[in-house]
């Protein structure tokens, strides 16, 4: 049987933190997490990375455009409608809170 150390002891009985679960959510995260790599992306270009159907990458969009972590800009190139969404620096500091919290968890387990 395996030993438990004060410090596992100790991980296992700490609450875990509060994670953005707008965030946390697989979708979004990897469109916060391409725009945070990519910069400014063509919708079309987001779902080719995302490998996801216009719907679905619409509908995650949407939740994070609404709590203002992303922004989209609609515009024309000919006729043909563009649209291309950015981080916001709201949307970079919540990811980066995220991921500071999910480093956190893992070096816990870790211990």
């Amino acid at each position: 049987m395996a030993k438990i150390t004060r410090a596992k002891r100790k991980a296992a009985t700490t609450p875990a933190p509060q994670l953005d679960k707008l965030i946390h959510e697989r979708m979004r995260l990897g469109i916060v997490s391409a725009l945070a790599a990519g910069g400014r992306m063509a919708f079309t270009d987001l779902k080719s990375v995302l490998d996801t159907s216009d719907g679905n990458l619409s509908v995650h969009a949407r939740k994070l455009e609404d709590a203002g972590y992303i922004a989209c800009h609609k515009s024309f190139d000919d006729r043909t409608p563009r649209t291309e969404y950015e981080l916001t620096a709201a949307g970079r500091t919540a990811l980066e809170a995220y991921l500071d919290q999910m480093e956190a968890i893992i070096q816990t387990a870790r211990r």
